[in-house]
């Protein structure tokens, strides 16, 4: 992978547009593939994180989950089979228990070897517990309160998949789930003991019940995203359904990305991407 020098923008963009400029301005494939997008148009595409060390959070998603890197100037980028993380350095102002983005979710070949060696490496096991159907399940403390839950999957093939994002909503989990379901064409299911969920290609998005969050924006994980085709027309469409947009659609010409960035109902920041597929 050729490392390319990114040049701070000429104006504020802020932390989630800063995102999208990244990647923007990828120059090679990297190893994550996203997956073929439903009916609408619409796939999974990436997590946003702030995190205080970026080096640190970079080893432990490289050794311990077999990411790989794509490195830049400003964000730091990590592929992963059906993901994209990005790793903005900067302090988060909280983690991600209590945001609308409460933890992410990945399934892992052995549990008990990866737990072994996440624990060797001094890092820290929040709980294991047997999830739906007896499967061996455990939730990991990441530096910067970034918290994931792992599920096994003796079948899977790679050291690591992403399979869920949660979000956390206090204004009723079912509602939220029909909100993205109806708005990005997502497949509602319940999985396992939660009956709130719907399915994006590479992902489900679940939802939960909660007394009270606090926006995604600036915590942690500061914002997830969808990749869509066609974006500037669909995003013309979700505003005649109501979303307001933080930034609307704009198309970065040199390399013919779209984004476009909006907060959903319960604060999750959320960025549309077109043309991320293309560079991973």
């Amino acid at each position: 992978m050729t490392r390319r020098r990114i040049p701070r923008p000429a104006t504020h963009l802020g932390t989630a547009l800063l995102g999208a400029v990244v990647l923007s301005l990828f120059t090679a494939p990297a190893a994550a593939q996203l997956a073929r997008p439903n009916a609408a148009g619409v796939t999974w595409g990436h997590i946003h994180l702030n995190v205080t060390d970026v080096e640190r959070h970079t080893r432990i998603w490289v050794d311990h989950f077999g990411g790989r890197v794509v490195d830049f100037d400003l964000v730091r980028t990590i592929s992963l089979p059906g993901t994209v993380l990005m790793l903005n350095e900067q302090p988060p102002t909280g983690e991600t228990r209590g945001s609308a983005v409460d933890h992410f979710g990945f399934s892992v070949p052995d549990l008990e070897a990866f737990l072994d060696r996440w624990r060797a490496d001094g890092l820290e096991v929040e709980s294991e517990f047997e999830g739906f159907g007896g499967t061996p399940q455990a939730y990991l403390n990441f530096p910067d309160g970034v918290r994931v839950e792992l599920q096994e999957v003796p079948t899977l093939q790679v050291p690591a998949e992403p399979y869920h994002v949660h979000l956390y909503t206090s204004g009723g989990a079912e509602s939220m789930r029909d909100w993205y379901a109806e708005r990005f064409s997502l497949a509602p299911r319940t999985r396992g003991r939660i009956p709130f969920t719907a399915d994006a290609p590479g992902m489900n998005v679940s939802f939960a019940d909660a007394d009270e969050v606090v926006p995604s924006r600036g915590r942690a994980v500061d914002h997830i995203g969808f990749e869509v085709e066609n974006l500037e027309e669909y995003t013309r469409a979700l505003e005649e359904r109501g979303v307001a947009f933080d930034v609307e659609y704009r198309l970065m010409e040199d390399v013919g990305v779209g984004v476009a960035f909006f907060t959903d109902p319960s604060g999750t920041l959320v960025e549309l991407t077109e043309g991320l597929d293309d560079l991973v």
